[in-house]
């Protein structure tokens, strides 16, 4: 509903008043059906609960939906844990550098420092948010081993020129494809392109959710065989082959100071059904966007890029910029929203801005002018797929109303 001082989508005034029953609408909800609570039951009612059977059916059902030769999909228990176990199967260490954008999550970075290594960090670009590849280039030096590059919001880094560097420099490339799932760059699924590995997260908010978890992807069979010993203690046999053996399997060895980070089954479970959805989310994601951009076209606002023709989005965030030209600042946005009982985020708060960072490794925002300006802007919206078109409406109608008063008392 919308007062005296609200627009509604079309630009006509509006004289009903708010209501102020209406429950508040979150950023984010994860949709459950009818098919992974059964699903959960039945592993619950199996006795098997950790890592077990549908771990190894949702690894499987995972490299088919990839559809790539020789694809190796290894389950964890969160997509931090995956790039960890990419690192250290790369053999990345103490002394090495990595690069990465300051314009990510902390877990982007924190997995550098778990394995010994420099996080090195670069800008982005303001159009997409994506890594630079001019800003990689510049900062490669005889220390860099590898390169995290992570698909914001969901849009494919432009990989090729990425690749360039790599090819020229011998350098390894990481994918953080926490948001990039079923994202496409030239055609070819993220996960599938030539990088040493892809990790995509199945947190709760994601476009697909196991609740907790991750996917680590790779070609390269010897990798892929040191994610799956690390995963689990360094122990060179998997329990569920040990404990289902019909003769007996005992005996195993321990042969690296291993992690922990297998998924349970029980993670699996959901994962399995969400996995087959995965594109009618994408679908409704993509058509949820669009309504955005055609609601929202004419406010003083700034619009997610969408992605290069014939390529997919997978439209796990809709970050949207509050530019010099509007009439608020972003905060003061995204407090309008919420006393309108509309939940927002912001995607992020780049990497020098944090205490941490900042100060270990000598950060200043100076050094990283597209985060620093990208950050003040940005605000992500509501999109998932458990949202009704009336709330979305509501969004629509919170976004003019706060805006479009703003710019007539300005």
């Amino acid at each position: 509903m919308k007062n005296s001082l609200d627009v509604c989508v079309q630009g006509q005034p509006a004289h009903d008043k708010p209501s102020m029953n209406k429950p508040f609408l979150p950023y984010a909800l994860p949709e459950l059906g009818e098919e992974e609570i059964a699903e959960v039951v039945d592993t619950l009612r199996s006795g098997w609960l950790s890592t077990g059977p549908r771990v190894k059916r949702f690894e499987a059902d995972f490299a088919a939906y990839l559809k790539h030769a020789g694809i190796h999909c290894l389950a964890v228990s969160s997509a931090t844990a995956g790039l960890h176990l990419a690192l250290e199967a790369l053999g990345v260490g103490p002394g090495d550098e990595v690069i990465l954008p300051s314009y990510t999550f902390t877990a982007t970075a924190e997995v550098v420092r778990y394995v010994g290594a420099i996080p090195v960090f670069v800008d982005v670009l303001e159009k997409t948010f994506n890594i630079s590849p001019d800003a990689i280039d510049a900062a490669i030096t005889q220390k860099t081993k590898a390169v995290i590059v992570v698909h914001f919001a969901g849009l494919s880094c432009d990989m090729a020129p990425i690749f360039a560097l790599a090819k020229k420099n011998n350098l390894k490339i990481v994918e953080d494809a926490a948001h990039a799932l079923p994202t496409t760059y030239q055609g070819r699924l993220v996960g599938t392109l030539e990088s040493d590995f892809a990790v995509f997260s199945f947190y709760a908010n994601k476009t697909m959710t196991t609740g907790e978890g991750g996917m680590v992807v790779t070609t390269n069979s010897e990798l892929a065989a040191r994610v799956k010993t690390m995963r689990l203690h360094g122990i060179n046999r998997d329990a569920f082959d040990r404990y289902t053996a019909s003769a007996p399997a005992w005996f195993y060895e321990v042969i690296a100071a291993g992690f922990k980070y297998n998924m349970p089954d029980m993670a699996a479970a959901l994962g399995i059904h969400q996995l087959k959805k995965l594109d009618g989310f994408q679908k409704m994601r993509e058509e949820m966007a669009q309504v955005y951009d055609a609601a929202l076209q004419d406010l003083p606002l700034t619009l997610p890029s969408a992605a290069l023709a014939g390529d997919i989005h997978a439209r796990h965030v809709y970050a949207i910029r509050i530019g010099r030209n509007a009439p608020l600042t972003r905060d003061a946005f995204i407090a309008e929203l919420s006393k309108r009982g509309i939940g927002t985020s912001v995607h992020f708060i780049p990497l020098h801005r944090h205490p941490y960072w900042r100060n270990t490794y000598s950060l200043n925002e100076r050094d990283f002018p597209v985060s620093q300006t990208l950050y003040e802007e940005e605000v992500s919206l509501p999109l998932y797929t458990k949202m009704t078109s009336e709330d979305q409406e509501r969004v629509i109608d919170a976004v003019r109303a706060v805006l479009e008063f703003r710019r007539e008392l300005a």
